[in-house]
């Protein structure tokens, strides 16, 4: 065991927790209006409390068993079995690395709450994100980070494919559900209504970007300069993302929004995310520039060409931004471009197959879109019977 490799992982994984509580639930919760607010944190908290349980029972052991299958790791390590305090993972104890990948399963499937907001059922939620953070999830991650097929030495002979910190496992998975989702949720009754407060959503981004320093940077897995270089290009990625993204919107509407600066922001950080172990500044400039841009032009495609209501823009920002970026790890030359765009379009194909299987499934189980009266009146009285803002009290 490596003391420094090991404190700094334990810093990495609660920065990655932070993204989801409370980055992500005030940046989605902040861009809905205010009756549907508490459903959003009820939604992030749910989901990271429910695949924390998963992850500890099956999810870890599916994608880092010790089964030889390039499918999946196998059930050797349910519940933990066999790993103590003593156990090593390389350079640090295993059930430290269970913790920090733990919060990777947290977030993937805390990313697609954006596409639903606002007219989904919460039994829903939480049945479709547990088979999907288990059956599409778990199996991906094997197949990148635990030795898989798509790994080195497996369908793509010794070079396997490159992706850091998630770009595929994470980015283009949960975009993809979050398309999948709002295709079958249909539009909103009513989707003009503006965020109903611009000033949480900064924050939320805030938290986001200071979170993303321990999701990129911690997969590194060690203290050393490869985790400080993937911590340097995150940052200047989503400053140029911010930048770009908020000048375009200047050129083409006249007005640069908080909003689509800070989602700029996210574009740039899921867009270096693959990338960010394996550029360097430079390139990460590149990549933050251009995602600015492509990521907005993303959302105008997706919302107002094809009309399909991803509400927040998962797709657009994290499913683009993540495709994008493993993309560009070819580019410049880190990775091999039949193993990146052949593993973008293996992981793509599974995840849309699986995700509309698992749509079917739960929606025979449990309501997946609410009545318009519930709509109407919004989830957080509807559903939960609290309200996020009482100005009489």
């Amino acid at each position: 065991m490596n003391g420094a490799d090991t404190a700094w992982i334990i810093v990495a994984t609660a920065l990655v927790l932070f993204m989801t509580l409370p980055g992500l639930a005030l940046f989605y919760g902040g861009l809905v209006r205010a009756r549907n607010v508490l459903s959003v944190f009820m939604h992030c908290y749910a989901i990271a409390c429910l695949m924390s349980i998963l992850w500890f029972a099956l999810g870890y052991s599916i994608a880092f068993g010790s089964g030889t299958s390039g499918f999946w790791g196998g059930l050797d390590k349910m519940f933990l079995s066999g790993i103590t305090a003593d156990t090593l993972s390389g350079t640090l104890p295993e059930v430290l690395f269970f913790a920090f990948q733990m919060t990777f399963a947290i977030i993937t499937p805390a990313l697609i709450v954006g596409a639903y907001v606002e007219r989904i059922g919460f039994g829903f939620v939480l049945l479709f994100s547990a088979l999907w953070m288990l059956l599409v999830y778990a199996p991906v991650v094997h197949w990148v980070w635990g030795g898989g097929m798509l790994a080195d030495g497996g369908l793509f002979g010794d070079t396997g494919v490159r992706d850091f910190a998630g770009g595929i496992v994470v980015h283009e998975t949960a975009g993809l559900a979050a398309l999948i989702l709002a295709i079958f949720l249909g539009a909103r009754r009513d989707p003009s209504k503006p965020p109903h407060n611009p000033g949480m959503v900064m924050i939320g981004a805030a938290m986001l970007w200071v979170g993303w320093f321990g999701f990129n940077g911690g997969s590194q897995l060690a203290a050393d300069g490869g985790a400080a270089m993937a911590l340097t290009v995150t940052h200047i990625s989503a400053a140029a993302a911010s930048l770009t993204w908020a000048l375009w919107e200047r050129i083409k509407f006249g007005k640069a929004s908080l909003v689509g600066m800070v989602t700029g922001t996210i574009a740039g950080l899921a867009s270096i995310t693959p990338a960010s172990g394996f550029v360097v500044p430079v390139e990460a400039l590149i990549i933050g520039s251009v995602a600015g841009i492509l990521c907005q032009e993303a959302v105008n495609l997706i919302r107002n060409k094809v009309k399909i209501d991803d509400t927040l823009d998962v797709f657009a920002v994290h499913g683009v931004g993540g495709i994008f970026g493993t993309i560009m790890i070819a580019v410049f030359g880190a990775g091999a471009w039949a193993a990146q765009l052949g593993s973008l379009a293996i992981v793509g194909i599974y995840t849309i197959i699986v995700t509309t299987v698992l749509i079917y499934i739960c929606k025979a189980i449990t309501t997946l879109r609410v009545d318009d009266e519930t709509e109407t009146t919004g989830l957080d009285l509807s559903v939960h019977g609290e309200r996020a803002y009482e100005f009489n009290s």
